[in-house]
């Protein structure tokens, strides 16, 4: 899907700040026509691109803002799906809803956006989607289980999505960032019984802290949007492509390749935690 056949219409959710954000400036100054979304419209009159009202927690106000695109340029080409949120906490202490409240931004948000898209993509033979993952959803990350297993079950989605819908001239990408400055860590969710009362309040808190620490040494948003952009252009994408530190790629390439405890105790010590 090179540049050089003209310009593409792209959809990309979750555009108010950060790597949605990102992408869609780094796409519209490359010529593509460009609509961001996010939860409550924003209008930026200084950028190139559009911004539409969309919730990927709601069927209909995804439906929408798909529809508002189609009847505006006849197609969409390409949709990063990027909407996201994160919750931390242990295990133990998030409650259903707040797992719930994860899974239903992060996943079937994903679904909701596909579904809609997909229809006008089939009739045309042609289509991208590049789903915005995480290495947190290849390596599980303690005090956020429940951002990890919403990015590993984007992993085998994404999978099974690339299968389904190749023979009809549509490709499925996962792009898997790892830490990169953004509003997300100061927009992350805290469980609400992750206070003073947790068994894992110590653990949590310096865990947490690292983490943080990481997100801001983490890079650029236009980092990960200039991997989008190649992504868009590959003319036979692979299933998966990482971007980030050298550090955290290479942690993902040693997971299957060193016994498990191992890797593990590795993981834990680079989080300050320790075994029994």
């Amino acid at each position: 899907m090179s540049t050089s056949q003209g310009s593409k219409v792209v959809l990309v959710t979750g555009a108010s700040s950060g790597i949605g954000e990102a992408c869609a400036e780094l796409l519209s100054v490359r010529g593509h026509i460009v609509y961001g979304t996010s939860r409550q419209l924003q209008v930026k009159p200084s950028v190139g691109y559009r911004m539409l009202e969309l919730d990927v927690t709601r069927d209909e106000s995804v439906r929408a803002a798909v529809r508002t695109v189609l009847e505006r340029e006849g197609r969409i080409d390409v949709v990063v799906n990027n909407a996201g949120h994160a919750l931390a906490g242990a295990v133990e202490d998030t409650s259903d809803e707040e797992a719930w409240r994860q899974l239903d931004t992060n996943v079937m948000g994903v679904l909701r956006v596909c579904r809609a898209v997909l229809p006008s993509m089939r009739e045309r033979r042609t289509g991208r989607i590049i789903n915005i993952g995480s290495l947190g959803g290849v390596v599980g990350l303690p005090f956020q289980g429940f951002y990890s297993a919403s990015k590993f079950a984007l992993e085998g989605l994404t999978e099974s999505l690339r299968q389904e819908v190749e023979a009809f001239g549509i490709q499925a990408t996962l792009v898997q960032p790892g830490d990169v400055r953004t509003g997300l860590t100061r927009s992350r969710v805290r469980a609400a019984a992750a206070g003073e009362s947790s068994a894992y309040r110590e653990s949590f808190e310096k865990v947490l802290s690292i983490i943080e620490k990481e997100e801001g040494d983490g890079v650029a948003a236009e980092v990960v949007a200039r991997k989008v952009a190649e992504v868009m252009e590959e003319e036979d994408p692979r299933v998966r492509y990482s971007v980030g530190k050298w550090m955290q790629r290479a942690a993902v390439v040693a997971k299957p390749l060193l016994p498990s405890q191992t890797f593990e105790g590795i993981l834990m010590s680079m989080f300050g935690l320790k075994r029994r």
